[in-house]
């Protein structure tokens, strides 16, 4: 039986075969985007199957061209020349009828076709931009960084990306590769992806209440990176695999991963019209947000998930901060630590019935100045539901423990207490990387369903003892997880020490035996040898 992890593997192996001078995550400018652009072709040819449209691969007449351009990418928001097309590429290749300066035209021309459906344009321009053609690393000739292209075009080829079932699984694989370039990458993988298992926790900590209402889900990650962690709270929803049930929100700062999630996005099937995803610095630039009646409102959502990059530097010199209503009423984060700038860019956003999951560094719970004086607001606010430790060494690149902060909208809180689960200390231990096993997973999301205090693993804190604890939030301080060491009774304790100096006389008789048989004629080391004795005694 072939799976999605047998088709990976097969995939991997066959790219680092190819893979020459380039290190992992720049490799991946080329293997993921070749991988979209096959979908895309393949996605357009079911399209015209479907609409009875096969001709317009035939057509010659540039009117009769423009029309069916004109009514692909009404119908799918792209559309692909007959010249261009997946197919079309894999036969010049192996024709060998392929010229170097082909691959410049096939995204030159699915960019300006892109603009012809203005409202998929964002979706779909420039998505091809980290494609570097010229780079030296795939050769030092036009040739050979042709030949380079033309490899890895047919190694994408070579898959069918069904599985046994006949299930379309090219998704899948290009998300199991992500998470393999962001193995691979180190600290810079962590800037992409977040590990599944964690995506898995934040994703079932907010949909665990959501009703369905009969309204799209609308789901927020102010720090996309590849977007799979919006793609795991879609799979956790009991509608979540109903066509245009969930619409996707994102925002990412990089270019080359704001690129990647848009793929990966439409690689899982999620329509243009159901995801509104920004290239921009999140706290720099408040997104999304709505207009009535002339006034710029904040867009609210349903559920809110982030794993920002951990006490990150942000600007509060040149920008006035104090004026933006993020952050009215609660302070501004520091500038060496913009933690909380992100807590509340998410709390800003969440609908009054939502709940948002963030991931950060445990400094959060316990720093001083500033932070202390937001996470006190936050706590009075009754906005903080849950605190959750996870192990260290989870992230690439970060080996550091984190903290899941779990909020709820103001609706949609029914207590004042807040939880407290350390499940630091259970994982499986990976040769890179911890793992959260599903056993850990269901244990967390089991206790924060419950609610219950559990020995050494969680408490359920009143806002009274948090009061006492001066609002530090410190695990520790909530859950005591110290394990006393069995302590001997003192006849045991007497009975070791009778032993142990049994042992010593015996080895020191032993020692004494053995300097005798080294006695020389010598008087003087026989002198020297006798105090030695005598000290020893």
């Amino acid at each position: 039986m072939t799976t999605v992890k047998d088709m990976t593997s097969q995939l991997w192996a066959m790219a680092n075969r190819l893979r020459g001078t380039m290190d992992a995550s720049e490799y991946k400018n080329y293997i993921l985007p070749f991988m979209f652009y096959r979908y895309l072709s393949e996605n357009q040819d079911a399209y015209l199957t479907q609409n009875g449209l096969e001709e317009y691969y035939d057509v010659t007449d540039e009117e009769e061209k423009e029309d069916y351009f004109t009514d692909i990418s009404q119908g799918i928001g792209y559309v692909i020349d007959p010249q261009y097309t997946w197919t079309a590429l894999v036969s010049k290749i192996e024709n060998h009828t392929i010229k170097a300066s082909d691959f410049q035209d096939l995204f030159e021309s699915f960019n300006a076709n892109a603009k012809r459906n203005a409202q998929s344009e964002s979706e779909f321009a420039n998505v091809f931009s980290d494609v570097n053609l010229g780079n030296s690393r795939l050769g030092d000739s036009t040739n050979e960084r042709a030949k380079a292209l033309n490899d890895i075009v047919l190694m994408i080829n070579e898959f069918t990306f069904k599985d046994d079932a006949g299930h379309d699984v090219l998704g899948d694989v290009y998300e199991y590769l992500i998470g393999q370039f962001a193995a691979n990458a180190g600290k810079k993988g962590g800037e992409f992806y977040t590990p599944h298992e964690v995506s898995q926790v934040l994703a079932k900590l907010v949909t665990k209440d959501h009703e369905a209402t009969g309204h799209q889900f609308r789901v927020y990650d102010p720090t996309m990176g590849s977007g799979s962690l919006l793609l795991t709270v879609q799979k956790e929803l009991p509608n979540g695999e109903n066509e245009g049930s969930v619409h996707f929100y994102g925002q990412e700062l990089n270019t080359t991963t704001y690129n990647l999630a848009r793929m990966n996005l439409m690689m899982h099937d999620v329509k243009y019209s159901n995801m509104d995803l920004k290239r921009a610095d999140t706290l720099d630039s408040d997104w999304p947000f709505t207009e009535k009646n002339g006034i710029q409102l904040p867009l609210k959502f349903d559920a809110v998930v982030a794993n920002p990059p951990y006490s990150q530097k942000w600007d509060t010199k040149t920008i006035d901060r104090e004026k933006d209503t993020r952050f009215k009423g609660y302070g501004i984060a520091p500038a060496s630590k913009a933690d909380y700038a992100f807590v509340l860019h998410g709390l800003y956003h969440l609908d009054e019935k939502g709940t948002m999951a963030i991931v950060l560094p445990h400094g959060v719970l316990f720093r001083g100045g500033t932070e202390a004086k937001i996470r006190k607001q936050i706590i009075e606010n009754n906005q903080l539901d849950a605190v959750i430790g996870l192990p260290s060494n989870l992230f690439y690149g970060a080996s550091i423990p984190t903290v899941i902060l779990v909020f709820k909208g103001r609706e949609a809180r029914q207590h004042k207490d807040i939880l407290f689960i350390d499940a630091s200390s259970e994982f499986t231990k990976g040769k890179n990387q911890n793992k959260l096993m599903p056993e850990n997973i269901d244990k967390i999301i089991d206790t924060y369903t419950t609610r219950e205090d559990i020995e050494k693993y969680a408490h359920v804190a009143s806002l009274e003892e948090i009061i006492e604890n001066d609002y530090n939030l410190n695990i520790p301080r909530y859950v005591d997880t110290f394990e006393e060491e069995d302590v001997k009774p003192l006849s045991e304790i007497g009975q070791d020490l009778r032993t142990i100096r049994q042992e010593v006389s015996q080895s020191t008789d032993e020692l004494f035996g053995l300097l005798s048989e080294l006695e020389g004629t010598n008087d003087e080391a026989k002198e020297e040898l006798a105090k030695f004795i005598e000290l020893l005694k």
